[in-house]
């Protein structure tokens, strides 16, 4: 079985990459698998850029075919901010309760229907001695008045899913991976490697 790192140190983020890639004939490795501690900073203007940093500096770092990640939530009222500032938006060390508390206070004044948002996600895949290539998912949604739900991290319980009537945090597992920004990016990598 071929390995395939995922440049992240977050082992719950290991297992959730690891259900797509589960019929693919590729093992996963975290970071931290592989003894690396180098931190990555994400210097692009875009999710695109930091997704392809990521996974050309660990793939060089480890000479594996490498995926990374980057996400984040666009708000339409705010001009798609935070968008690739998503983590940093209330401070570098700012806790996910200090960013929504940011992001409700910003949008207080729009109604609730011009409160529309999407998270987007961008994987990027490097192989050794191959071109870095792209994956994009997103998920629409509304930014609710209020917080609601403990699953999840980040923004999901502000981010309003009115055909479901619950937020991104009130989802089980299964259930978000069906329709998350990650998720649909996730599973065009894990099927396009199936293929090959």
């Amino acid at each position: 079985m071929s390995e395939l790192l995922i440049a992240t140190h977050n082992e719950g983020k290991l297992r959730e990459f690891s259900a797509f890639f589960a019929k693919t004939g590729y093992c996963l490795r975290s970071l931290n698998d592989v003894g690396i501690h180098t931190e990555v900073e994400e210097t692009g203007s875009t999710f695109e850029d930091n997704a392809a940093l990521k996974a050309t500096t660990y793939a060089q770092l480890s000479g594996m075919a490498t995926i990374a990640d980057d996400s984040g939530l666009e708000v339409d009222a705010l001009g798609g901010k935070p968008g690739v500032r998503s983590a940093r938006f209330a401070g570098r060390d700012a806790t996910d309760s200090e960013r929504i508390a940011l992001l409700l206070r910003k949008v207080d004044n729009v109604p609730s229907f011009q409160r529309t948002a999407r998270f987007r996600c961008v994987i990027a895949l490097k192989k050794p001695g191959e071109p870095v290539r792209l994956y994009s998912g997103h998920c629409n949604g509304l930014i609710a008045n209020e917080a609601r739900g403990d699953q999840g991290f980040g923004y999901d319980p502000v981010f309003f899913l009115p055909q479901l009537n619950k937020t991104m945090a009130e989802l089980n597992f299964e259930e978000k991976n069906a329709i998350s920004h990650r998720g649909h990016a996730v599973a065009k990598v894990a099927n396009e490697l199936s293929l090959e």
